[in-house]
């Protein structure tokens, strides 16, 4: 999504905050709400995305959010770690609101189950027709999708699927919920209340410029795995190349089974390759029997190859930064991170580069169980959108080239 030279540099040159962040430690869910809505305090803001641990008591802070926040829509979702201004925080929630000057946002929650192609129309269709009511760009290229969904739902890949189809040509990106790293509940939020084997689907329809995107740092070793025995519906692996999963994973690593373990899982991922592009499956975990449970789908019959991971930073500054030169100064970079690439970071401890890179592109968001780029889910990625200043004396941008990132 691209607007012409001459449009940046009129925004570069002089523009109004059209985003405003908020972050909040305190752990009792009535000050955290009320912190937030303090930091938020504008009449102009008329939508408000947060993301949050799953540490809090998330029924209280539900009511605390939907009092905080009663001038305007709230939605997000439980979190593996928070983004905020201060970098990487845990424990905490990270919140935005956009104005209603520069954006018109319609969402709402669907059931996971029985989620069929005609519930993805009608979904489709309701956020189109909330958006007309005060549109500021065409609805088909000056609007992009965000999805946040239970993190260990088993249906992920089948929803996005089928919302994809209904979308169309609409650039759609998300973040599957997290709960710290605990894997047993996730949860996402809308109306007042958090929910699970749900999902939250959110319309932006902007006149600033923006751009969808996915990145990642992972490179293929050339070495193939055939699944021969899998659970897709469990997302399970019970076999590659009719041996044990886990004792094959190892032995192709070169460590010994008793070393497995998430930190070894973000070094040493795995990856299906899809047209010219390498998607990555994240291990969960070994299960006693020696299957691996995955962090996304994976059936018999796929070819999978081992990878390892390259120069994280210098991916990210080359992916931001090319996409800066489409979009001008981001005003904001919404972004779902992996918790597996921040588990990397950490190991590394490359934190503060991480700080300042979020930092210099103002990256804000949260640390996810999974990816989401138009339809297809994945792990160990930064997906999301970057989204420049808005236009200046003029509620309309100049013509936009859209196109869904790929």
């Amino acid at each position: 999504m691209v607007t012409p030279t001459s449009a940046k540099r009129e925004s570069a040159k002089a523009h109004h905050q059209a985003i405003f962040s908020a972050a909040t430690y305190q752990l009792e869910a009535t000050k955290a709400a009320r912190e937030l809505a303090t930091q938020l305090d504008r009449e102009e803001i008329g939508f408000v995305l947060f993301f949050c641990s799953s540490g809090y008591d998330l029924k209280a802070l539900g009511k605390e959010m939907k009092q905080a926040f009663s001038h305007c829509d709230v939605m997000g979702c439980t979190s593996a770690g928070e983004i905020t201004e201060s970098g990487y925080a845990k424990s905490s929630i990270s919140a935005l609101g956009f104005s209603r000057r520069d954006f018109q946002v319609s969402g709402m929650r669907v059931p996971l189950e029985d989620f069929d192609l005609q519930s993805a129309q009608l979904c489709v269709t309701s956020l189109i027709e909330a958006c007309q009511s005060n549109q500021k760009a065409p609805i088909n290229t000056g609007s992009f999708v965000l999805t946040l969904i239970d993190g260990l739902s088993p249906i992920e890949e089948r929803f996005l699927v089928t919302l994809d189809t209904a979308l169309g040509r609409l650039p759609h990106f998300g973040g599957s919920a997290g709960d710290d790293v605990n894997l047993a509940n996730t949860h996402v939020y809308s109306e007042g209340a958090f929910h699970t084997d749900s999902a939250i689907v959110v319309m932006f329809n902007t006149h600033c410029p923006f751009e969808v995107f996915t990145t990642h740092h992972i490179e293929s070793l050339d070495s193939k795995l055939v699944v021969t025995h899998a659970d897709c519906n469990a997302r399970r692996v019970y076999e590659f190349n009719a041996e044990p999963a886990a004792a094959v994973y190892a032995r192709e690593i070169g460590i010994d089974l008793s070393e497995l373990r998430p930190e070894i899982y973000a070094l040493h991922p795995l990856a299906v390759l899809i047209g010219d592009q390498y998607y990555v499956r994240s291990i969960q975990k070994v299960n006693e029997d020696l299957s691996l449970d995955f962090y996304c789908a994976v059936d018999d019959g796929i070819v999978v190859t081992a990878m390892r991971p390259g120069d994280m930073f210098a991916d990210m500054e080359s992916k931001l930064e090319a996409i800066v030169s489409r979009v001008g100064e981001p005003e904001l970079t919404l972004g779902c991170d992996c918790f597996l690439r921040r588990l990397e970071i950490e190991q590394t401890m490359t934190r503060d580069r991480a700080k300042d890179i979020f930092r210099r592109f103002r990256l804000l968001g949260f640390n996810t169980y999974g990816e989401q780029l138009n339809g297809i889910h994945m792990n160990q990625t930064l997906t999301g959108v970057m989204i420049g200043h808005p236009p200046s004396g003029t509620s309309w941008a100049a013509p936009y080239l859209n196109k869904k990132a790929g």
